[in-house]
């Protein structure tokens, strides 16, 4: 008998409580969505997305099926770098509301069983913070200017920088102040854009200020903080030069002397202390970018932070023999200091893997072409529930689930990514990433908001709409919400540290997991192999007959030997 099978959902139990949670490690295997405020939903209509926006789409996550929100800044900015340049910790920029609406939404999401867990900016501040004025105003030898990292310069006349270090965003990583007298004066460190000064983490009011200001997002409700530049924060000695002029071909390859410094361990232990004063398991969340992720196990130990990033993984190829080694080598670093493995495939940062995937392979995390759509779509969903079968926990960046690609083709004119007039730094398109999601078919914006939006949406966002996607068989945003149901329902799925691998035909993984079985075609051609049992889900249309089940080119499928 032949069966041919599409995505099949699960029966989801929503009295069914999440077995982490009756653990009360809820963590340790969470789906955690992350929404960038500015492209999520608008509320009043002046084209930018806002807590309001948030707060009303909340009832869309609950369905969805995840189990937290992590929230990209909304602190008070002059909007420099899209919010990463914090002027003010405990405010709220007037762009996304204010101090009473995020309470709402942090109240109306525990209403709904969902946490939400806040970006936090520890490693530079806004020019325009209140600490970096008044150091400029004071002029050299001012307390402030020790809070930051302020140098003379090199040369006759000060006139070269304190050292050869780069910004990540392009250009030298320093910037010449005019002392209030007018005259050139000394010079301060900036690893981002020259409107995000580098904090001085030596510097005793550094860490009181930070330690307070994780008190007040707690007081208010928060589950926990992402910490942006977690790799960064703490210094070399003596600020050394790195005697290389293409220092960003070695970011992610090697120990800098302004990244990954063992010192910035300290710090977390300090902030560890703070987070388990408060009931409810409140976690901590590294962005921490390491050479490897044996060096980012070293930021989840049992006393510092509960998560950190998997770049590796996000960076890997849709490749079988890649992406098993990545996966190996991350539960072997993470199983010794007892923290989940997570996985993630997408965030603000990078191109949306369904373009990337629609790309030659080696071309990294920024890419500029469109490539093929409909590939890319098939392999971005296969690759969506392999990494939702593996144990740990998973980060959707908003979007995947409706299968988005990168808006590749933005013109120059609208563009706001800081990175992209920055010259000789990243290649500046983010944007691309960051497009408004489509709610709807129709309307001004697609349902994001009454009054356009901020970066210009395609033509046809519409048909990859929520609400073109919502009940239509076969589609990715109803592949994410079966695939989440079964974590929720499957007890062999979510929180773990280990797969046992089966054999498979070149280019496919297959892995069991207790009762559960997960098989991923990442070959370009239609493979054979054993129906490990019965149909959960499958990213693709599979056929079944005598035991066998043959799956197309780029195509997972989960199985479980229960009857």
């Amino acid at each position: 008998m032949t069966q041919q099978h599409s995505a099949i959902a699960p029966t989801p139990n929503p009295a069914q409580a999440k077995r982490s949670d009756r653990r009360g490690d809820w963590w340790r295997d969470a789906v955690i969505y992350q929404v960038y405020p500015r492209s999520f939903a608008d509320s009043n209509g002046d084209g930018m997305g806002d807590l309001e926006g948030v707060r009303a789409r909340l009832p869309y996550l609950r369905d969805l099926g995840i189990d937290a929100v992590w929230l990209s800044p909304f602190y008070a900015s002059p909007q420099a770098d899209a919010g990463y340049d914090v002027a003010d910790y405990r405010a709220v920029d007037p762009m996304f509301g204010n101090l009473l609406d995020a309470d709402a939404l942090i109240r109306d999401a525990h209403g709904l069983g969902l946490r939400i867990i806040v970006d936090l900016v520890p490693n530079h501040s806004s020019d325009q913070h209140e600490w970096f004025k008044r150091a400029l105003r004071e002029g050299p030898g001012s307390p402030l200017r020790e809070r930051y990292h302020f140098r003379p310069g090199k040369g006759e006349h000060g006139e070269l920088p304190p050292n050869d270090w780069e910004s990540i965003f392009g250009g030298p990583a320093w910037t010449r102040v005019t002392e209030p007298d007018g005259s050139a004066g000394e010079w301060y460190l900036h690893l981002f854009a020259p409107e995000q000064p580098d904090f001085n983490w030596e510097h005793p009011a550094v860490g009181d200020e930070f330690r307070s200001i994780l008190r007040f997002w707690l007081d208010i409700g928060v589950d926990g903080f992402r910490i942006d530049v977690a790799h960064g924060l703490v210094k070399a000695e003596g600020l050394p030069d790195l005697g290389s002029h293409e220092q960003l071909k070695l970011l992610g390859n090697d120990v800098m002397p302004f990244f990954d410094q063992d010192g910035v361990h300290d710090v977390y232990r300090q902030w560890r202390t703070v987070l388990d004063e408060y009931a409810g398991e409140r976690i901590f969340v590294a962005e921490a970018w390491t050479p490897t992720v044996e060096r980012t196990a070293n930021y989840v130990r049992p006393d510092e932070l509960h998560q950190a990033f998997n770049f590796q993984y996000l960076s890997t190829d849709w490749d079988a023999a890649e992406l098993r080694t990545v996966i190996d080598r991350t539960l072997e670093a993470m199983r010794p200091v007892g923290a989940p493995a997570t996985w993630v495939l997408s965030n603000h940062d990078v191109t949306r893997h369904a373009t990337r995937f629609a790309n030659p392979p080696g071309l990294g995390t920024q890419i500029r072409t469109a490539g093929d759509r409909e590939l890319g779509l098939r392999r971005a969903r296969a690759a969506s529930l392999l990494m939702l079968a593996l144990p740990g926990s998973a980060y959707i960046y908003q979007g995947e689930e409706l299968g988005l690609p990168d808006v590749v083709d933005l013109p120059d004119e609208v563009r706001q990514d800081p990175a992209y007039f920055r010259g000789a730094g990243q290649d500046g398109f983010r944007d691309g990433c960051r497009v408004p999601i489509p709610w709807t078919r129709t309307g001004s914006s697609y349902g994001f908001g009454s009054g356009g939006s901020w970066l210009p949406q395609p033509d046809g966002w519409g048909e990859l709409s929520i609400e073109a996607q919502t009940g239509t068989a076969g589609s990715t945003l109803e592949l994410y919400r079966a695939a989440l149901a079964a974590r929720r329902t499957q007890p062999d799925l979510g929180a773990g540290d280990s797969v046992e691998w089966l054999r498979a035909p070149e280019g496919v993984l297959a892995f069991r997991r207790g009762e559960f079985v997960c098989v991923a075609n990442t070959s370009g051609e239609s493979v054979t192999t054993p129906a490990y049992g019965r149909l959960l889900l499958a990213s693709g249309e599979v056929t079944e007959a005598d035991g066998e089940a043959k799956l197309p080119a780029d195509t997972t499928t989960w199985w479980t030997t229960t009857p």
